[in-house]
């Protein structure tokens, strides 16, 4: 009890150990890097909100995947940022707690929003007469409704039964804050955070990995049945580049894990492996889907040519 009432509201992290001559260098890499990232979700964000040629389904659908992606970054990089301009590696932990809370509702938001995209193209491809009366603005809504509110009530709950317990140890084994981290400080029986945690992760992962593997089989079904070349094509394109979003997240949140667990992995090369699955992924979907997408592309290339190049 003594160390539950004495224990410090600052935490610290498991810092990158940048020298101190290379730390300005560093930030501004950091900070370059987050510059772009914001850059690029965001002219995808505008260019599909604002061009009523792109309020399509498809495109409403891939609105919340910048959202989603500002939301992972921004709970990683200004952290960062100041770890390496203030050569500092504590935190507040109420800071801490916000921290791990938007990572862990980017990290459910992205496989809830891929699998909202691939059922959205599965309707498209599959069942294109019925495309219409099926994905109705209201169906539309309901998606982008339950994408959100399943991560809020899941995430929520989880950090519920987190702050409940006490907490009598300072110091984060992890490069950013998230859940096991925030509860490898607390001095209480963690069972049922435990337990909640593997069933969440349990119900939803197969969940959604099942539906967005089976929706591609019937996807790559009907391509091969289809007799238009440029149907196939599309079709084949469209599949490709969800794919390639999906399990370039999945191989990277599979990668963390696992570089935790081995021991003779080098520091350095564990704590990139960490914070990889919140930098690439953001860096890498506008770009896949803006350049990838030719109808968006065209219009946000349009959008700079007019408000940022203007001749």
């Amino acid at each position: 009890m003594d160390n539950v009432s004495n224990v410090s509201s600052v935490l610290t992290l498991q810092g990158f150990d940048v020298p101190q001559e290379r730390a300005f260098l560093a930030f501004l890499l950091a900070t370059l890097g987050y510059m772009v990232i914001v850059f690029c979700n965001l002219l995808l964000l505008i260019t599909i909100i604002l061009d009523k040629n792109l309020h399509h389904p498809m495109y409403i659908l891939l609105i919340n995947m910048p959202i989603n992606d500002l939301i992972g970054s921004s709970a990683l990089f200004p952290q960062i940022m100041r770890e390496f301009l203030s050569n500092s590696e504590s935190i507040e932990f109420p800071a801490c707690v916000t921290q791990a809370f938007f990572v862990h509702i980017y990290a459910s938001g992205v496989t809830f929003i891929l699998a909202a995209m691939a059922y959205d193209r599965y309707i498209a491809i599959c069942r294109p007469l019925q495309y219409a009366t099926i994905m109705t603005n209201a169906h539309l809504m309901t998606i982008i409704a339950l994408i959100w509110g399943s991560s809020l009530i899941l995430i929520g709950v989880l950090f519920i039964l987190l702050l409940r317990l006490p907490r009598c140890r300072n110091n984060v084994t992890h490069t950013y804050c998230d859940n096991p981290s925030l509860l490898r400080l607390m001095c209480a029986d963690t069972t049922i955070n435990n337990i909640y945690g593997i069933l969440t992760v349990i119900v939803t992962q197969p969940m959604t990995v099942a539906l967005i593997l089976y929706t591609y089989l019937q996807i790559l079904m009907a391509c091969f049945r289809s007799k238009s070349t440029d149907t196939r094509s599309k079709a084949m394109q469209t599949c490709a580049t969800h794919l390639v979003v999906f399990l370039l997240f999945e191989c990277l949140g599979l990668f963390t894990i696992i570089s935790y667990r081995l021991k003779y992995l080098s520091p350095g090369l564990t704590k990139f492996i960490g914070v990889s699955a919140l930098i690439f992924p953001p860096t890498l979907n506008p770009i896949i889907y803006g350049i990838n997408t030719k109808e968006i592309r065209k219009r946000a290339i349009m959008r700079l040519k007019k408000n940022v190049f203007p001749m």
